[in-house]
């Protein structure tokens, strides 16, 4: 196009960059090739880069920007050499021809509001921004409510001048950039009134797994600046892409409510300040449901047109209601990464081990060691340390996630500190019997799972070395591998892995990370007493009730979990807390009784219709439904564990239909688990009550041998591979098969043994669920063992 000073940004597109910059190229690109599909813009213009380079022709600049600059090649600082540039251009005029041009367009953008000074945001916008090699975003200024042709024009020179702030000088230099290779142009864009409503950001990916088929919105009170800057805890809210456009649902899958404590807003005599929000507006959400649904469709469609992941931000006028994207740019960070690696690790150095145990994961970290014996002490766990501690509950899991790997005295493959550190990918060492005692508080070591089963912790920072796997080489196999999974921040993470879907998620695992509260003391609040009362009304402060506290919490997270597979199935067993595991949860002591054995006693689906659980197992319900009906994830499967009788079946699943969830209808399916010997004898019977069967190998051993699973003294008999095991597995499978129903397994074994994942792949399993850290070597030993049936037949 033709060189000019001042465009409007109907006239400018993506590939105009090098005028406008990319800022101002990608409002062009919106406002022309968008209102189509119904995304609003707030109308502005651009001062190109020719108009820059006249004022600093005009003004004599250029030689003596550079003979400055190059003072940095002898020694000058930076400081010095960067305030002196600025202020030769703050002091410098802007020639009258732009000028007037620039009066000519602000009073076009009065005329189309009926304000004589309408308020603009004056953003500054580089030629070099958005380059796939180099994100020069936020390396100059920005001005808000900017009032009158004074300040537009003051705040276009201001913007002049940030071109060369500290940061961006040593940016530029860092990438081989000359000084004057990248020029500025500046947006005039009309505010939104987002100061008495709200504003944010929106993802079309998942920005921390890269996850591509979710759009993440935050959103904050007041504009939208407090939100890029990260200087305010936001709200969060994900939504599912690939349900937006389903008719009677509303995918959001999860919220997350931010603390939101200031909002920046206007000032009368122009700008921008920062003051305090309400309680109210802290309590409150920004967004309704179908605003953020709104927001959702516009990022689709902007990615769509970009072809490319995309960062949007977004405004709503709070005196209007109406909503607009005021800026989108392509995501620069997660569509870099290679979508089919994975990343494996080897020792590079041998040593004596001086502690071992059982090892989780295959990974490898070192760190010094922090020995902690109480989940309060946080504050005294430092980033990247190895924690080491006698045994984990939920309380730990902060510090968890800040440790570079875990080292335990008790537990074993599946004990919370297992379970948790799977999910979160750290490498962890358990059932040690003396890590608290032998290693020394301070002391560097290493922590080894790449080395099998057994897992290792070594004195001193080992050499090791990672490598990537292309997952692209994975065979494929008849015999559906899946992921046990019960952690919804990790959901994301594994979207990569070539996972048939989920073989079981756990929902105590939910209940006990997430939300905490025993779910009849969230049913019954008025039967705990005052202290337990009064921190569970604080627990569930801004939710409408504390059961819908409950239901909000587990349909989020099974949410995540199940749009991170979709459409691949994702089986969610109910709730299956033991009477003593429940007990401890908040409120719990209050509704549970005192069994001797509790392994054996009221546990699973003898639960969900007893009046001692009843409510509690309709919340549960509720949560389903809404996962299922209202955000429209009909992959989720619903499975009932610790099934001892045919009658308890039926009353289960009549339960169950009195809140609403009737099997066969919108296709759900309900499983049981094949844990007790009486689901094994009775197959046949079982499987014209339910739509599959799901092997517990943990408790099918210990209730065929009378082995406690948990006891040490007899952990030599605890064997899955046992023969009347393996002869009950291969029993359910014939007879399940032969009534049309499926049989998977979700224990702990297949992930350890590659044998006997073969032993069920001869047997015609339909389906193995595994950790994630294993998933890729099961599905190995699974396709070998596939091949060598083919080869016997």
């Amino acid at each position: 196009m033709s060189t000019t000073l001042v465009v409007p940004f109907d006239l400018v597109g993506r590939a105009d960059v090098a005028l406008v910059g990319g800022k101002n190229a990608s409002l062009g690109e919106l406002t022309r090739h968008l209102t189509y599909a119904g995304i609003p813009v707030p109308p502005g213009f651009a001062v190109t880069a020719d108009a820059y380079r006249l004022f600093l022709e005009a003004n004599g600049l250029t030689e003596r920007i550079a003979a400055e600059i190059s003072r940095l090649d002898h020694g000058a600082p930076l400081a010095e050499v960067g305030e002196r540039v600025r202020t030769l251009i703050r002091h410098g005029q802007l020639p009258r021809e732009l000028v007037t041009e620039i009066a000519a367009f602000y009073r076009d953008l009065g005329a189309a509001t009926g304000d004589d000074e309408p308020a603009v945001a004056v953003r500054s916008s580089a030629t070099a921004e958005d380059l796939p090699e180099a994100s020069f975003a936020g390396q100059q200024e920005s001005f808000l409510n900017i009032r009158g042709l004074d300040g537009v024009v003051a705040a276009t020179q201001r913007c002049f001048a940030s071109l060369f702030t500290d940061r961006a000088i040593s940016y530029r230099r860092d990438l081989g950039f000359g000084e004057l290779d990248v020029a500025l142009s500046v947006g005039v864009q009309l505010m939104v009134g987002a100061d008495r409503a709200g504003a944010g950001t929106a993802f079309s990916i998942d920005t921390e797994s890269g996850f591509p088929r979710v759009v993440l919105v935050n959103a904050a009170w007041g504009l939208g600046e407090s939100v890029v800057s990260g200087a305010v805890d936001p709200d969060e809210y994900v939504v599912f892409k690939p349900l937006l456009d389903e008719p009677g649902v509303r995918p959001v899958i999860s919220r997350a409510k931010g603390r939101k404590e200031q909002k920046v807003v206007y000032r009368a005599t122009g700008g921008t300040t920062a003051v305090a929000t309400s309680v109210e507006e802290r309590d409150a959400w920004v967004l309704e449901t179908e605003e953020i649904l709104r927001i959702a469709r516009w990022v689709v469609a902007i990615e769509h047109h970009y072809g490319t992941a995309v960062d949007v931000e977004w405004a709503k006028d709070g005196r209007t209601g109406a909503l607009y994207v005021v800026q989108a740019r392509p995501e620069t960070v997660q569509t870099r990464r290679h979508a089919t690696m994975m990343r494996t690790y080897r020792l590079r150095e041998t040593a004596e081990p001086v502690v071992s145990g059982l090892a989780v994961g295959d990974a490898i970290g070192s760190g010094v060691v922090c020995k902690l014996s109480s989940a309060a002490d946080i504050d005294a766990f430092p980033d990247g340390a190895v924690l080491v501690t006698g045994i984990t509950d939920p309380d730990w899991e902060p510090i968890m996630k800040k440790a570079a790997a875990i080292v335990t005295d008790h537990g074993g493959r599946t004990s919370h500190a297992a379970i948790v550190s799977r999910e979160l990918g750290v490498p962890a060492v358990v059932g040690t019997g003396s890590a608290t005692t032998v290693l020394a508080d301070g002391e560097p070591v290493t922590v080894s799972c790449a080395e099998g089963d057994q897992g290792h912790v070594y004195r001193g920072r080992l050499a090791y070395s990672e490598e990537d796997l292309d997952l692209a080489t994975i065979p494929e196999t008849r015999t559906r591998v899946m992921l046990n999974v019960a952690d919804p921040a990790a959901a994301f993470r594994w979207w990569r892995l070539p996972a048939d879907g989920v073989g079981l998620l756990r929902m105590e695992f939910l209940v006990a990370n997430h939300i905490k509260v025993h779910p009849m003391a969230l049913a019954h609040p008025d039967r705990l007493d005052a202290p337990t009362r009064q921190r569970v009304e604080r627990m569930t402060h801004g939710s409408l009730s504390p059961a819908d506290y409950f239901v909000d919490r587990l349909a989020d997270g099974i949410a995540r979990i199940a749009a991170a597979h979709w459409p691949h199935p994702v089986v969610v067993r109910m709730s299956d807390f033991k009477t003593n595991e429940y007990a401890t949860l908040i409120g719990g002591a209050v509704f549970e009784p005192t069994e001797e054995n509790p392994m054996l006693g009221w546990r699973g689906a003898s639960r969900y219709y007893s009046p001692g659980y009843r409510d509690g197992f309709a919340l549960e319900c509720r949560a389903i439904r809404r996962v299922r009906d209202e955000i429209g994830l009909q992959n989720v499967i619903v499975m009932i564990p610790f099934c001892r009788t045919l009658d308890e079946g039926r009353q289960v699943l009549a339960t169950m239909a009195d809140d609403g969830l009737i099997r066969g209808e919108n296709d759900l399916k309900v499983y049981v688990m094949a844990e007790i010997p009486s689901n094994i004898i009775l197959a046949a019977r079982f499987a014209e009550l339910f739509d599959g069967f799901s092997i517990g190998s943990n408790d099918l051993t210990q209730l065929t041998l009378g082995v406690d699973r948990d006891s040490d003294i007899l952990a030599p008999l605890f064997d899955e591979r046992d023969a009347a095991v393996e002869w009950s597995i291969r029993r359910l499978i014939d007879l399940a098969h032969g009534a049309g129903v499926s049989v998977g397994l979700c224990g702990q074994r297949p992930s350890d043994d590659p044998d006997f994942a073969r032993t069920l792949v001869r047997a015609g399993i339909d389906s193995i669920s595994v950790t994630p850290d294993s998933l890729l070597s099961v599905i190995q030993h699974v396709a070998a063992a596939e091949q060598e049936n083919a080869d016997a037949a």
